[in-house]
């Protein structure tokens, strides 16, 4: 049987390990305890975090890559242990993204891709989001318009257009995931992209590029001439 943290001792136990000697002498192991609380009956926190790396071959990205479902087969791992750790490394995923997004300018399609993949990459379900830009391709506003398949979500094109007028928005940028991994355009995308194009070019805005996200690379509608 495992000795429970509490019986380690003072200088090891994750909490006072960080206070003492700051949060980067932790294992990542040891952080995921933190995040876990508590062990179980016969394993710590510790051994439980090392058990979830362990699931995800000890690859910090493909453990934001496991959602509550994968987390909860492990023994000791209840939902709520879950959660907290899902919380975790979403916020870390928020972080990364506003720290590029703050003053961005985009200049490219890899700026795009920047912004966009800690957000997107890791994610198993489908989504749509848009960049609103100035006339300096400033961003205005980051916008998540759907979430699900892109042809059954992304139906009024109204609601594009409308955020746009009321951001004074020069032109657009539209964003949307991949989970499959596959950087082809369905023939859906390219349908909705081609439709948000017209409805934007009747109110003299431009829809700069449609980029489309997964955790091997991007595609971008205007770098293949396909806009």
């Amino acid at each position: 049987m495992s000795l429970k943290i509490k019986d380690w001792a003072l200088e090891d136990r994750p909490r006072e390990k960080l206070l003492y000697k700051g949060i980067s002498s932790l294992s990542d192991a040891e952080l995921l305890a933190i995040l876990i609380g508590s062990g179980s009956n016969d394993k710590s926190a510790v051994d439980l975090a090392r058990e979830i790396l362990k699931l995800a071959s000890n690859n910090l990205n493909r453990l934001g890559k496991l959602d509550v479902h994968d987390l909860v087969k492990l023994k000791g791992i209840g939902t709520a242990k879950a959660i907290n750790i899902m919380a975790a490394l979403e916020l870390g995923r928020r972080r990364k993204s506003a720290e590029i997004i703050e003053a961005a300018k985009i200049r490219s399609s890899n700026d795009v891709y920047t912004i966009f993949n800690p957000l997107l990459a890791d994610l198993t379900h489908e989504e749509f989001w848009l960049l609103y830009l100035n006339r300096s391709n400033k961003i205005l506003s980051r916008h998540k318009l759907s979430q699900g398949g892109i042809s059954g979500t992304i139906t009024d094109v109204r609601l594009i257009i409308k955020k746009a007028l009321e951001l004074l928005a020069s032109s657009i940028i539209i964003c949307h995931n991949h989970p499959s991994g596959n950087l082809d355009p369905s023939e859906a995308d390219t349908r909705i992209t081609m439709k948000i194009r017209e409805a934007a070019s009747c109110f003299d805005i431009s829809l700069l590029d449609h980029v489309i996200v997964t955790d091997n690379g991007y595609y971008s509608y205007a770098d293949n001439g396909t806009l």
